[in-house]
């Protein structure tokens, strides 16, 4: 299983390339990668830990994580994903 360091590392390479980064508050970015491993654990995927899953990988595809966040009105508003995994620089 996946680590909350190993996700950290993954997710903070996915970073680099793109105009945001991982949540700065630790306490808040270690429960979210939580979700994501508890997600893992369960299902074998990355699912995002704020959303909720219907069964049907199909429908649930959109809802991987990192999931398309910055087509969102809360990464417009607010400048974070729905979780609050990913943030604005």
């Amino acid at each position: 299983m996946t680590t909350i360091k190993e996700l950290r590392k993954v997710f903070g390479e996915f970073c680099k390339k793109n105009d945001f980064q991982l949540n700065p508050d630790k306490e808040h970015l270690d429960m979210t990668l939580e979700g994501v491993m508890i997600n893992e654990k369960n299902t074998g995927l990355r699912f995002c830990p704020c959303r909720i899953q219907t069964g049907d990988l199909k429908k649930d595809q959109w809802i991987l994580c990192p999931c398309n966040f910055k087509q969102q009105e809360t990464w417009q508003k607010e400048g974070r994903c729905w979780c609050g995994l990913f943030v604005k620089k």
